[in-house]
């Protein structure tokens, strides 16, 4: 056999040392620990996990005021009623205006007849149909109008909310169609119709018949003055355009919300049509107490109360007539 043929000699390990050992050792046991964050280093054993209500927290926790731009604790606002520190009355949706407004919040629903939802098979960027859609959706609405009946101060009455996060409240064939509903439930039930209003006004995608509502609507009323029922109107943040033309300004009583925008057009319309600057506050529910068009500008924390006073005094003389 040459020296070339000769295996070679195995390679020599390299003798093991206690520090080696440890070292290798420690490294083993850091690899096969979960790794853990600070709060485990102050308390030994305690598991990093997200909890039940971590996860439970939703998005607008935190809002903000449109005034002044503080963030508010949702819990916080709805104790006062949706109302911010800076008197700003934020806009509630149809079944928070009903637990509010009714005692106890108790009430029952009243469904609104069912119309075609394109008459018109109207068409913009987005056809109507998908618009209404979305809406729904969204609000969990079928339309802009919502009716409840229960008690207010421990009288039967009929509400009607209508629902600015529905397509911005704007009165169509639904809309109509559902105050017709609420003026008749109120006939039926021999009680006042209460009507909460909140629009941007007449729905275009359904054209000339959006604009038959106001007549129907003013017809409707007409319904309850035949039996000397209270028709009474409270205006919310914002009621414009053919809803402040029609039903909106029919009330026996017209009570406002503080520092609504009450109008038929817009102020910055208004100052680009006759190019002078409008008064301060002009169109805000206190400027039109001041001249006459609302009856009184009432709190929300204190409008349950007024209704129902109002309700009663109505009541009772209607009552003292027909005894009469």
């Amino acid at each position: 056999m040459t020296a070339r043929d000769t295996p070679a000699p195995p390679a020599e390990t390299p003798a093991s040392t206690p520090v080696a050992d440890k070292a290798a050792a420690g490294a083993a046991d850091k690899a096969s620990k979960p790794k853990s964050g600070w709060l485990s280093r102050l308390r030994p054993g305690l598991k990093q996990q997200a909890s039940p209500r971590a996860q439970e927290t939703p998005d607008d926790l935190w809002l903000k005021d449109p005034d002044t731009g503080e963030l508010l604790y949702r819990p916080d606002l709805e104790a006062a009623l949706w109302v911010t520190p800076s008197g700003h009355h934020m806009r509630l949706t149809p079944d928070q205006r009903f637990s509010i407004t009714f005692d106890a919040g108790a009430f029952e629903r009243i469904q609104a007849p069912s119309t075609k939802d394109d008459p018109l098979g109207f068409r913009d960027q987005k056809p109507y149909p998908h618009r209404l859609k979305a809406a729904r959706e969204t609000s969990g609405e079928v339309d802009a109008m919502s009716i409840a009946f229960g008690k207010i101060a421990g009288r039967n009455a009929v509400v009607l909310v209508q629902n600015f996060g529905f397509l911005g409240g704007s009165l169509g064939q639904a809309a109509g169609q559902g105050f017709i509903a609420a003026t008749r439930e109120a006939v039926r039930r021999d009680c006042p119709l209460v009507v909460f209003t909140a629009s941007g006004g007449a729905r275009m995608q359904e054209g000339t018949l959006s604009l038959m509502q106001m007549a129907r609507a003013t017809l409707a009323i007409q319904e309850l003055k035949a039996v000397g029922l209270p028709y009474i109107v409270v205006l919310t943040d914002p009621t414009t355009g053919g809803v402040t033309a029609s039903y909106a300004m029919l009330g026996d009583v017209q009570f406002a919300e503080p520092g609504a925008l009450i109008a038929f057009t817009g102020p910055r319309v208004i100052e680009q049509t006759i190019r002078e600057t409008l008064p301060p506050g002009f169109q805000r529910a206190e400027y039109l107490e001041d001249k006459g068009v609302v009856d009184r500008v009432t709190p929300r924390r204190d409008l349950a109360a007024a209704l129902g006073n109002v309700i009663g005094i109505l009541m009772d003389g209607r009552a003292r007539i027909r005894a009469a």
